[in-house]
């Protein structure tokens, strides 16, 4: 066994739901884990058709839920964006973008191809100071509580397999295939380096 705890992120594009609940979940397993998004702001949908209400990464969930409390609370209530905040603000104070972040991390999980993607290319513009390879993994998940919740779990068993793995390149090939049998779903994987 690894003398070390598995060091692991999960990143969505916001913060909010999918790398939040993963976070609970995680954490709740014993797990060393942080939560990140990749975007440059946060959007909540409207009731009325205008422009989305967006905040940047530096509010705290407590002070959008707020916000969004004011704005139209039967709306936001009613389609669990209250629920959401409320659950973050007892896990962490605010939003963390992954850009922003220099912590060295075993395995990243993301949630959507998109930002996959821009956590590759993120890792590949850094200075390699280390040579330290980090499992970039993507699992599509949907963006609704109870996807969230499914990928998360799916997730913590792929962690639950690689913590005690002494090789993790060989073992996470062999777990990535047989969860990939057994959910349906569909896994990108590439090794970067800090």
């Amino acid at each position: 066994m690894p003398s070390s705890p598995l060091r692991v992120a999960v990143v969505c594009m916001s913060n909010l739901n999918r790398s939040m609940e993963a976070l609970s979940i995680l954490r709740k397993k014993g797990f060393s884990i942080r939560s990140f998004g990749m975007g440059s702001l946060v959007r909540f949908p409207r009731l009325a058709p205008k422009e989305p209400v967006a905040y940047d990464f530096s509010t705290s969930y407590k002070m959008m839920c707020k916000d969004l409390s004011c704005k139209d609370r039967k709306y936001y209530k009613g389609n669990g964006v209250l629920h959401i905040l409320g659950r973050n603000e007892r896990i962490k104070p605010h939003l963390e973008r992954f850009q922003e972040c220099r912590d060295p991390f075993d395995v990243i999980f993301t949630c959507a191809e998109n930002v996959y993607d821009r956590v590759v290319a993120d890792m590949c513009a850094r200075d390699q100071e280390t040579c330290q390879p980090v499992h970039v993994i993507n699992m599509d998940i949907e963006d609704t509580l109870e996807d969230a919740t499914l990928g998360s779990l799916i997730i913590c068993e792929l962690c639950q397999g690689l913590q005690p793995a002494e090789d993790m390149e060989g073992s996470l090939a062999v777990l990535l295939q047989a969860k990939k049998e057994k959910t349906g779903r569909n896994f990108l994987h590439m090794v970067c380096f800090y």
